[in-house]
């Protein structure tokens, strides 16, 4: 079975807890960029769009759109489709990024190149639905372990 974000979303969640929606997406986004660079895979099918305000997955957005708070079960995915190595992907994941707030991850993932480019000249805080590519986070986030 082909892992979803929704997923990994609930995976996150059952090992969190209730966490902000935008904590939410940026955790999912630096689970898929880690499995890019350690399992050269991608984690899940779905994009990420250089938003305003960091990546955001539309299509997880569109389960939590209206919601501040995300709570265990809420988004539908099967955390049980996870396969070992996915799952300790996401658990260093979270034992990295976990601790820091959803402006403090929003903050540092701005601060980063495929962010960056996949807006590019797009003034700060407009709309965008520019894709951030797996080939810029793999490329980017690899470098990063050089």
């Amino acid at each position: 079975m082909k892992t979803t974000i929704f997923d990994v979303a609930e995976y996150i969640l059952s090992e969190s807890g209730t966490i902000t929606a935008m904590k939410l997406e940026r955790l999912c986004y630096y689970a898929q960029v880690w499995s890019l660079v350690w399992d050269e895979r991608p984690l899940f099918g779905e994009e990420f769009q250089a938003w305003a305000n960091g990546p955001v997955c539309p299509e997880l957005y569109a389960r939590h759109r209206g919601e501040f708070t995300v709570t265990p079960g809420g988004l539908h995915g099967d955390p049980g489709v996870l396969d070992q190595s996915q799952r300790d992907t996401v658990d260093a994941v979270l034992g990295y990024y976990g601790t820091l707030s959803a402006y403090e991850l929003t903050t540092l993932v701005q601060r980063e190149a495929p962010w960056k480019d996949a807006r590019g000249d797009i003034e700060f805080g407009q709309r965008s639905d520019n894709v951030i590519s797996i080939a810029s986070m793999a490329e980017y986030y690899g470098s990063l372990t050089d």
